[in-house]
């Protein structure tokens, strides 16, 4: 059988998903403002390329190290340096900031962009939306009540040949699609057990920590690697799957007519830390299954190995019918018949997908129409990252129902559906 890698190269390159959108050619009388809440690393290459077609009037981070490091450098894009902030309220208080981009650790997500919407701000928050499915009902009541443009960053809905791939899946080609894979093969680092200790000088830390639990400062919980703690992150489904899972969700959504047939009704996870002896919390080796009743969709995760099997990519999506296969990724897609020879490809455009996906948004505050990933599209997929991890957390299947979005007479996994809060940080009411 052909590579699939090599034969995808081969095809014509697929268009652009945003041609010609970049508000910075309306002049620059019309050119937006934006707020860059959280900047030390999705926010700053988030900001950076929105920098190109917008103003990054303010940099907020709590972390006065990050502040000093990354507003020269979008400076340096823009032709001016954004103003320093440590706190977000001061963002939102600003009458001149149209938009924030909300790139914070997952904990705060929801507690900022609430306030944000109520603060009259378009908000593009990154993925994934919210820490419990309870916070994206919050989200997206937000969002509509107060009429803001509300993006989630998961970009590939911004990739014109992710579009035309879950366009594929549902077009009847590949016969009756029974079964849908997302995977991601990768090796994470040890990042050892040290102790506790001092936070940095530069850091507001019982701030950093939030609505989150009271606890002693370690460095390993901190920038970047608070993702592995179930305090602050939603595991590697919410920090890499959720990508992976919004495409396939995609592809559900054009086979059942719409958003609201989307999700599973029987979730099962099958995990562990099988790879490192470290601080992390999450596991690094997992297989969910997401029973649709006509359709099975799996996750699968290793974090030891990023050999590339045999489908030829190390992070992607397949979508398995009666008639044949299509296998999807940054790269492009490409279509297998019954024989499993390749039929049909395309190849992706060479546009940065983050790129385009803040371009989106940008053009999106000014036409007022619903972004590519809209509150309501990153919370479903959110919301599968949730559920994944419920069933983790149960050590157990778990039954859903998609009307209610709740686990019916579970009252365990109910439970699940919310989170506590520090008293002094309670959640803002919508």
């Amino acid at each position: 059988m052909q590579n699939r890698r090599s034969f995808i190269k081969s095809a014509a390159l697929a268009p652009a998903a945003v041609a010609g959108l970049n508000p910075a050619a309306r002049g620059a009388n019309e050119r937006i403002n934006v707020g860059l809440i959280g900047a030390h690393n999705q926010g700053f290459h988030v900001a950076r390329r929105m920098a190109k077609h917008a103003r990054i009037k303010t940099l907020c981070d709590l972390d006065e190290a990050v502040i000093a490091d990354k507003a020269p450098q979008i400076g340096e894009i823009q032709g001016v340096q954004p103003a320093p902030e440590a706190h977000f309220e001061r963002v939102l208080e600003d009458k001149d900031i149209d938009a924030v981009v909300i790139a914070v650790p997952d904990h705060w997500h929801t507690h900022i962009g609430l306030l944000a919407c109520q603060a009259g701000k378009d908000v593009y928050i990154e993925k994934p939306l919210s820490q419990t499915i309870a916070e994206g009902h919050l989200l997206r009541a937000a969002a509509r009540k107060y009429d803001r443009v509300m993006q989630v960053g998961t970009q590939r809905r911004s990739g014109e040949h992710f579009r035309t791939a879950a366009e594929y899946a549902a077009s009847g080609k590949l016969g009756k699609v029974c079964e849908i894979r997302t995977w991601i093969y990768q090796v994470r680092k040890s990042i050892g057990n040290p102790p506790d200790g001092d936070p940095p000088a530069t850091v507001d830390y019982d701030r950093w920590l939030g609505p989150a639990p009271r606890r002693p400062f370690n460095p390993m919980r901190f920038h970047y690697n608070w993702r592995f703690f179930y305090d602050y992150g939603n595991t590697e489904l919410g920090n890499q799957g959720v990508h992976m899972l919004d495409v396939a969700i995609w592809g559900v959504q054009n086979m059942r007519g719409g958003l609201k047939n989307c999700l599973p009704t029987r979730v099962s996870s099958n995990d562990g830390i099988y790879w490192l002896d470290d601080m992390k919390e999450v596991p690094d080796t997992q297989v969910i299954t997401y029973d649709y009743g006509d359709l099975l969709l799996t996750w699968e995760l290793r974090s030891f190995s990023s050999a590339t099997p045999r489908s030829g990519t190390t992070a992607g999506i397949s979508f398995h019918g009666s008639d044949g296969a299509l296998f999807v990724d940054g790269d492009g897609w490409q279509v297998y018949d019954g024989k499993g020879e390749p039929v049909e490809s395309a190849v992706a455009s060479p546009d940065n997908l983050v790129e385009l996906h803040g371009l989106n948004f940008l053009e999106c505050i000014k036409s007022r129409k619903r972004p590519h990933s809209d509150v309501e599209i990153g919370r479903l997929s959110t919301t599968l990252c949730h559920l994944g991890n419920i069933a983790s957390h149960l050590r157990r299947d778990v039954m859903f129902d998609p009307r209610t979005e709740t686990f019916g007479y579970d009252d365990e996994a109910n439970a699940l559906l919310k989170k506590q809060y520090r008293a002094k940080y309670p959640l803002p009411r919508v």
